[in-house]
This record gives structure tokens, C-alpha cells and sequence, in this order.
């Protein structure tokens, strides 16, 4: 062997122990992952909470099977129904009765039927209309009742229906047939034929019952960002309320400040050099007004939540528990979030807690912008809970629930991974304190919250629905805006109504009012309202008599009508307001838990307005009325399409009824005034944009409940703060000294679009 064979040999010897002590040291150097203990055994209901559950994909598809087989007419699937077919809506869990419920959970009687309620569209009848059935019982229905009658009042009437995508597509195509007549216009203000355009829809759609006229506003289409900041000045009024496609009509064009009566009209006036063109150019996507492509390459990794020893709440089915907590949760596909039977340390706080609706509400002087009245349960708050971003809408290691509905199909669609829950630690302490006077030592707790959350898309905005669960037994709930603003083409006086956020952009000031069911049973179901305030009383000292002294005092009124529990929008609420139970706590005190909102809600519609007794909910930032099975909801899907004749009316529940030691529901209206500004682009952020309330225990208990919490700590100056038996503080360095194991990022959120 030659010295240059063995000095080759010995090279790569050397190299490979080089490599060899890199790849120990690598591996001593690596945290083990993290070993999750077992969850606290807190989930001991034994199914109770399934009562509530949504309705499984099975259980739709055999509703469906079911009409299809026993309704006797033919049936069109939804997604490609004409107005003139017979079609299934949409089909949803029918919430049994209060009381069968609490008999069922509290009293030890019958699991209530588990029911489906189905909406069908009747086209093709003699007298086209709206039914709601009642399917059951499931899994295996064989009956169905029509309860539209007793639960309206009367039929529900055609054009109150909320637009399908087909409606939709065909409008589409209408206006696109009708665009083709402008086409040196189009080339001219918006390098367009037409087809790179796209419509938005506006609502509600006329002036009257029975109208359906919708005005759709314009915009620039660029692939891969939105579209909502790029209006092109151009807006049509479509007449749709005929049952045949064909019959449908545009009736109005709008164009930079002017009306004409057709596309045509426009074409000709553009010809003969009288109408005044802005020259918009085609957008591109990497400069686009809008876009939301990253500018810089990607960061170094934040800060990343985790849990060292596994998840500290449990999820079976429907129901989560947590520190004492115990939620059933669902989604309805019209109204959104819903929680039930909201218990802690085995009390039940709240029976229902239920998203209404949410309105949008816009000013402009464009006709789409100024007409624009958005309900959007009408378009489906939980139908369009999409899947949820991993380590951005939610912490990263959240725990990720599939959401499903039937609507405009026959078929169960799946949002995967909609909702999301964790444990949040907010970085504050829920309680502290450092003692310096008399004896030292420091105590405190540290601010660890339940989240249930869900994002729903509704057009351009995104509203971000949380309710979160305190370790002093508070519940809060909470509510952010995001996305896109709605903008209208700036022109004439435009800044009257907004601001100007790009070259022929105005974002149109809008307000958004958001509505919430709280079903508080409170130490039981019967409970009456007390509000406390304070007031000044001006005293002579009477240690001598000759000073006078501000003394405030404490004001406290227990209220006895509805009418007097109907607090106007944005007038003074009485600082504390509880609902209380019959029963004292230790101190002689009604056992209680306090309403507190956190709102800045714009200016309600004015009660002259033809349409606001469809929204008459948000008159009241807040209404306590007694609980009644025929009010289910503050508002209707119907409403939307018919604000005239609303097909429900909050106010008519305010009718001066006792709420002394009665089962009451709360019903709250939080919301802000947004006037769209340039930092709103691309996106409205979500700081100083949300708003909720807290139901917070008020004298329920005998002390602060999270004194029992096992995360508390305290330390003396007399002992060793570092050691891991006096503070658990320190035990963290050793405890969390893994890494998390974090599943791979997948996202799935484009399949059902």
C-alpha cells in the first residue's frame, strides 16, 4: 500500500470521527419532545351534551332521502334550482324545548327527539312559498310536521328568500350579456370587455314588500387578491323577482354620478362625446391596490404557544371542559357560534348563548353603496366559517373541530377545521400582589383563558367570534373586524362619506352591529334584574360638624317591566347590571353574575326608516325580556330580502311583561362606527376594532373562585422563591425543557369554494 493510499485512508478515518462526535453533540444538544400528560378526568356527563349537537352528514342525507321520498313533489337540487323548481334550502339541527331539556338533564326524564329542521323553497306551486318542516326522528325519520304557520304567524311569502348562487350566477349572466352592448365604453374606461369585471351584490333589494331589484356594483378582477378596493365607477340595478330567468331584466346603469336607462344609452352617449370617462388601467396583480403578497422575505419565528405536558381541557363530541368549566358547543349555518348549558364547578351560568346576526351598514353617493343594508345571517355567518390558518387564526397546537351544513345542496358540505379551542395564556396576571408593608411576600395567578373561536368570511369582511372562559368565573365574549373595507368609485362629494384610500377609491363609512342571545339561569332559572349606581351626597362630617364632605353612595333598583329593561343604544347603562337569584350567597347578598358591555356602536337606523323594524333589535344596546319558546331569535334569514314586512320583530317581544323571578333573557347589541381610512388598506386590522361584553360573577360566589386553582403562587421572603416545592414558577425550566410536537401545516380551506 502507498503513503498516499494510507494518508487518503487516514483522512477519511479522522473525518468520519469528526462526523460521528458533530452528530453526539447534535443529539445532546436536542430537547426531548415533549410527554403529554393525561387530561384532568373533568368530563363526566356521559353524553348529556349530544342533545345540543349539530346533525351529523348522516343524519342530513337521511333527512333529505326522507322529503325526497314523502313530500310527494318533484324536488330540484338547490345549487342548480331555477326560481320556478321545488328544491331543499337547507337543513339544520331543531333545538328541542327548554323544558325537555332541562327535564332530560336536570331531572332525570327522556332524552328529547333529536329533530332536523328542513327550509324548502316551493317554486312551482299554484302560490310559490317558503316552508319549514320538522323532520324526525333521527337517526331514522319518519315524520315531518310543517310549523310555518305556528312559528310566523302565517305563510312565508316567496320573494323573502335569500338569494341562491344560481340566482347569482344567472344575474351574472344577464349582466354580462347586457355589458356586451357598451363595448367602446368598457374599452375605454376600464380596458374591459366585460369579462374581467366582477359584480357585488347589495341588499336589501327595492323599497318595498315583494320587491327584488338588486343593485351590483363593478369592479376590476385581479386573480390572487381583492377585489373590493378597485371599483370601476359602473353599477347596474337588476329587476330579478320574476319567476322566469328569462323575464329578469336591468333596469338601471349608474356610471360616475350619472343614471341611464340602459347599457345601451350608455354606449351611445359615450359615442357621441358627451359622457365624462375616467381612464382606469387593467390592474396588475404585483401592484394592485390591496394585495396582500408578502413585500419582504419571511422572519425569523416568533414567540410560539405550547403545552409542555399536553392539553389542560378535554373535547369529546360537542363538549369541552375545562378548569371547572363545561361547555356543549355548536354552529348553526344561518346565525353562527352557539354555545349551550354553560356550567362551572356544576352550576349551569347560561343556558343559551347564541350569535343573532350581524349588520352592516353602509353611506355613500353611489346606489349600491347607499342602499347597502347587510344581514348577514340572510347569507349564512356559519355556512361560511371557513377552515382556519394553523399558527395564525389559531395557536399553532389549537385543537381543530370540522363544522358541517347543508345548504343549497343535497349533499353535507364540510368546513375542516372551522372552529378552533385552546388555552390562552394572555400574559397578565389574573389577580396579584406585592406586599412591602408589615409582612413580604408576593402572591398571584396567572391570566389563563378557555377560547372557543370561529372566523366567518361574509364577502369582504371577516369577523372573528370569540367566547372565552375565566378562571374567576367569568365569561367573555368578543368579537374582531378584518378583511377587506367595501369601497365606492370616489366621485363628486364622495368624502361626505368616507375617506379616500386610493386614486378612485372611496372607503365608504359603514357601521357594524352585531347581536347576541344570552340565556342566563342563574343559581336556577328564576331571576329578576338589579342595577346598582352611585350618586353623591353631600354630608356634614359628623366628627365635628363644620366640613362638608362628597360622600357617594350606592344606588341600587331592582326593575320590574321589560320596558323599563330596554336600554336605548349608546344612552347611559347603569353601571352594574346583574341578573340575581332569589338565594343569598354567605354575606346575605343575592347570588349573581353582571352584564358589562364594551361597545362604541355608531347610530341606530332611525325609526321613521320603512325597513327598521327588521332590525328593531339594534334600538337596545341592551333588552332583558322573559324567556319565551316563541321567541327563539331576534331576527329571521327572512328579513334580508323583506325588511318592510319583517317576517320577525324583535321590539314586538318588549311588551311590559314582569321579569320579576322569572326565566329572562338578556339580548345585546355590541358594535362600532367605521370610517375606512388609508392604514385600512389592505386590510382593517383587528387592534381597536373589537368590541363584546363580560358576564362576570357578582357576589355569586363567597369568594374569588380561582383561589382553588392549582396555578397560584406564592412566596414569602422568608423562603427560597428559586426552589420548585415553594414556587412552581421554578419548576418551569426543567418541566418545559422540550419541544412541542407540532403536527404538519396543512390546509384544505379551498376545496369546498
Amino acid at each position: 500500500m502507498s503513503l498516499k493510499t494510507v494518508l487518503i485512508l487516514l483522512a477519511l478515518a479522522l473525518a468520519t470521527i469528526f462526523a460521528l462526535v458533530c452528530v453526539l453533540l447534535t443529539r445532546e444538544g436536542t430537547p426531548r419532545s415533549c410527554q403529554h400528560l393525561p387530561a384532568e378526568q373533568e368530563d363526566l356527563e356521559d353524553g348529556q351534551s349530544l342533545v345540543f349537537a349539530d346533525l351529523t352528514p348522516e343524519e342530513m342525507s337521511r333527512v333529505v332521502r326522507y322529503l325526497q321520498a314523502k313530500l310527494g313533489v318533484p324536488l330540484v337540487e338547490a345549487w342548480r334550482a331555477k326560481p320556478s323548481d321545488n328544491c331543499i334550502a337547507s337543513v339544520d339541527l331543531q333545538v328541542p324545548a327548554k323544558a325537555e331539556v332541562l327535564r332530560f338533564l336536570d331531572g332525570g326524564g327522556a332524552r328529547p327527539a333529536r329533530e332536523a329542521l328542513a327550509v324548502l323553497y316551493f317554486g312551482q306551486q299554484a302560490e310559490p312559498n317558503i316552508t319549514e318542516y320538522v323532520v324526525g326522528p333521527l337517526p331514522v325519520p319518519v315524520y315531518h310536521r310543517d310549523v310555518t304557520v305556528p312559528k310566523y304567524g302565517g305563510k312565508l311569502l316567496y320573494h323573502r328568500r335569500p338569494v341562491t348562487g344560481k340566482e347569482y350566477t344567472d344575474i351574472n349572466a344577464l349582466i354580462q350579456r347586457e355589458l356586451k352592448k357598451a363595448p367602446r365604453f368598457l374599452a375605454a374606461c376600464c380596458e374591459s370587455d366585460g369579462t374581467n369585471l366582477v359584480i357585488l351584490t347589495t341588499a336589501p333589494r327595492g323599497f318595498k314588500s315583494g320587491d327584488r331589484m338588486t343593485w351590483f356594483v363593478l369592479f376590476h378582477n385581479v386573480a390572487g387578491t381583492g377585489y373590493y378596493l378597485s371599483p370601476v365607477g359602473l353599477e347596474v340595478l337588476v329587476d330579478h323577482r320574476d319567476l322566469q330567468v328569462s323575464r329578469w331584466q336591468l333596469h338601471k346603469v349608474f356610471y360616475n354620478g350619472r343614471y341611464f336607462a340602459s347599457t345601451g344609452d350608455l354606449e351611445r352617449e359615450f359615442v357621441a362625446g358627451v359622457l365624462e370617462v375616467v381612464r382606469l388601467k387593467q390592474p396588475q396583480a404585483d401592484a394592485v391596490l390591496g394585495s396582500m403578497r408578502p413585500r419582504r422575505p419571511p422572519g425569523s419565528p416568533g414567540p410560539l404557544q405550547f403545552e409542555p405536558q399536553g392539553r389542560r381541557y378535554s373535547v369529546r363530541d360537542n363538549h369541552i371542559t375545562f378548569q371547572g368549566w363545561s361547555i356543549a358547543f355548536g354552529m348553526s349555518p344561518n346565525t353562527g357560534p352557539r354555545l349551550f348549558d354553560i356550567r362551572f364547578r356544576g352550576e349551569r351560568i347560561v343556558y343559551e348563548l347564541s350569535l343573532q346576526e350581524a349588520l352592516a351598514l353602509y353611506g355613500s353617493n353611489c346606489p349600491g353603496g347607499m342602499s347597502t343594508r347587510y344581514l348577514d345571517g340572510s347569507f349564512g355567518i356559519g355556512r361560511f366559517a371557513y377552515e382556519l390558518v394553523r399558527g395564525l387564526d389559531c395557536p399553532y397546537t389549537a385543537t381543530y373541530v370540522d363544522r358541517h351544513y347543508l345548504a343549497e345542496s343535497d349533499t353535507p358540505k364540510t368546513n375542516q377545521n372551522s372552529l378552533c379551542i385552546f388555552e390562552h395564556d394572555s400574559a397578565l396576571p389574573l389577580r396579584r400582589h406585592f406586599s412591602d408593608s408589615q409582612s413580604f411576600y408576593y402572591g398571584g395567578l396567572r391570566k389563563n383563558t378557555l377560547v372557543i373561536r370561529a372566523i366567518s368570511t361574509l364577502i369582504n369582511y371577516d369577523y372573528i367570534w370569540d367566547f372565552m372562559f375565566h378562571g374567576s368565573g367569568a365569561v367573555e365574549v368578543r368579537v374582531h373586524a378584518t378583511g377587506y373595507i367595501s369601497s365606492s368609485f370616489l366621485h363628486g362629494r364622495g368624502t361626505d362619506y368616507g375617506n379616500r384610500v386610493g386614486p378612485h377609491t372611496l372607503g365608504t363609512m359603514h357601521l357594524h352591529h352585531i347581536h347576541y342571545k344570552v340565556d342566563l339561569d342563574v343559581d336556577g332559572q328564576l331571576n329578576s334584574l338589579e342595577t346598582q349606581d352611585m350618586e353623591y351626597e353631600f354630608v356634614k362630617d359628623p366628627w365635628s360638624t363644620q366640613n362638608t364632605i362628597e360622600r357617594p353612595y350606592l344606588r341600587r333598583k331592582r326593575l320590574e317591566k321589560e320596558d323599563e329593561a330596554a336600554f336605548p343604544l349608546n344612552a347611559p347603562l347603569p353601571r352594574y347590571l346583574s341578573f340575581v337569584s332569589p338565594n343569598p350567597n354567605k354575606w346575605e347578598h343575592a347570588r349573581g353574575y353582571r352584564i358589562q358591555i364594551i361597545s362604541f356602536a355608531g347610530k341606530h337606523l332611525p325609526t321613521s326608516s320603512s325597513m327598521e323594524r327588521s332590525i328593531s333589535w339594534g334600538r337596545y344596546q341592551l333588552a332583558v325580556t322573559r324567556r319565551k319558546e316563541e321567541e327563539p331569535t331576534s331576527t329571521s334569514i327572512y328579513n334580508q330580502n323583506d325588511p318592510w314586512t319583517p317576517t320577525v320583530t324583535f321590539a314586538d317581544f318588549i311588551d311590559n311583561e314582569t321579569i320579576t323571578n322569572e326565566d329572562l333573557v338578556a339580548w345585546i347589541t355590541v358594535g362600532f362606527l367605521h370610517v375606512p381610512h388609508a392604514e385600512d388598506v389592505p386590510n382593517t386590522v383587528t387592534v381597536g376594532n373589537g368590541v363584546g361584553f363580560f358576564l362576570r360573577p357578582y357576589n355569586y360566589f363567597n369568594e374569588d373562585p380561582s383561589v382553588d386553582s392549582s396555578d397560584s403562587v406564592y412566596f414569602s421572603s422568608e423562603q427560597d422563591a428559586g426552589a420548585c416545592g415553594v414556587n412552581p414558577l421554578a419548576c418551569l425550566s426543567s418541566a418545559t425543557a422540550c419541544a412541542p410536537h407540532l403536527p404538519p401545516f396543512h390546509f384544505g380551506g379551498f376545496l369546498n369554494l
